[in-house]
């Protein structure tokens, strides 16, 4: 990929690695991601800012090629997809300084043997002058490690947002032209690394609430020219309320918890609740993060396996646990043969979660009329819950 210009002096650089379908050997990457480096040419001083995973480096350098000189690199984020390739842009650049937040610099140093008479800290708010152009750097803690900032550059208007807003997709458009797709990865993206972490990214979007913000230039997916978009987007998933949904994730190893979780699915939505199900043997586990941002009910459908929940759903409570989503309720339904803990297993696994927690439904084997009995009153209590809560 060449550089590409988003305005006079100022291009869009990195990578499309439109083959990558993993990421940190845990996020799926069904439509791959980018690397995006942006280089600022001002009147005296030019800038880069993120570099690319060191496997895409040389398509980075190749970019860099007809650029005699630069002043600063900037990390925003000492991740290996963002500044991994530092070390190879300062062996070209050997007097560019290294411009990141005090947290990223001892980061910088242990991670990438970034040595320390390259690095200059940056304080929360304060600013470089490049001649014409003038970068801001914000601290945005936890957006999504500790020392992570963004860059503002204010005779243009730009916000080099870092993760922040950014989405996992592989594409030629430079800019977010289809809304619609870069919603779904942009939910995705903020579902599997940023909601653990939501009541801070709260105060981050304060932060940078006052700054008059033409464009967004995330370091993965495309440009945002219409920031309201994305913005408005990120203050529903962090404050919206949650809605009238009950999330499943559930696995069955001999149908009769796939019987309980039919059964109850058509029971919700007799009570006018929809529903997401996803079976664990096989689902994306990114679609399950992306449900759970809106998820006003968490039900989780088990078989037991050695007195307690069957592995995978031991991993979807942990993933569900971990990432704190703003759900009010929750239950568990399945089977068992003889006996175990699974309740009480899957309950001590979910401390993270506020939520209020409804009668379980186990089955001794195959359920009975009873069992699905009380799975109808399980959906009619959730949906009742749902309406006293004003979820929609």
């Amino acid at each position: 990929m060449k550089p590409r210009k988003i305005k006079e002096k100022i291009y869009r650089m990195g990578s499309v690695d439109w083959d990558r379908r993993l990421f940190d050997a845990l996020i799926p990457l069904p439509d791959g991601t980018s690397y995006n480096a942006f280089l600022i040419e001002g009147s005296e001083k030019t800038v880069l800012i993120d570099t690319v995973d060191p496997l895409m480096v040389d398509e980075l350098l190749a970019q860099l090629e007809n650029v005699p000189k630069l002043d600063y690199v900037v990390s925003l984020h000492a991740e290996q997809d963002h500044s991994g390739s530092i070390p190879h842009v300062l062996s070209r650049y050997p007097d560019a300084k290294v411009i990141s937040s005090p947290k990223a610099k001892g980061m910088l140093m242990d991670l990438l043997r970034i040595p320390e008479k390259s690095l200059v800290p940056v304080e929360d708010g304060e600013t470089i002058s490049l001649g014409d152009k003038t970068l801001q750097f914000i601290h945005t803690p936890w957006v999504h490690w500790p020392e992570t900032m963004v860059a503002y550059l204010k005779e243009d208007k730009i916000l080099f947002s870092c993760d922040f807003f950014g989405s996992h997709i592989a594409t030629t458009d430079l800019y977010a032209t289809d809304e619609a797709r870069v919603y779904e990865a942009a939910k995705r993206y903020y579902a599997e690394i940023m909601m653990p972490f939501r009541s801070v990214i709260r105060k981050n979007m304060e932060k940078i609430a006052s700054l008059d913000i033409a464009t967004i230039a995330p370091s993965h997916g495309p440009i945002y020219a219409r920031p309201s978009f994305i913005i408005d987007a990120h203050k529903d998933w962090i404050d919206g309320p949650a809605k009238n949904l009950v999330v499943l994730p559930y696995i069955s190893m001999h149908n009769s918890t796939r019987q309980m979780v039919d059964f109850f699915v058509s029971s919700l939505v007799e009570n006018g609740v929809s529903v997401e199900q996803f079976d664990l043997a096989v689902t994306d586990i990114g679609k399950l993060a992306m449900a759970l941002v809106d998820a006003g009910t968490i039900v989780i459908g088990t078989p037991t396996v050695l007195a307690g929940p069957h592995p995978n759903v031991v991993y979807g409570a942990y993933l569900a646990n971990v990432l704190r989503p703003k759900a009010k309720f929750l239950s568990i339904i399945g089977s068992y043969g003889w006996g175990g803990k699974t309740v009480e297993i899957l309950a001590g696994m979910i401390p993270n979660l506020k939520v209020e927690v409804i009668e379980p439904v186990l089955a001794k084997g195959v359920p009975s009329e009873a069992d699905f009995k009380a799975l109808e009153k399980l959906a009619e209590t959730i949906a009742r819950k749902h309406r006293e809560h004003g979820l929609k």
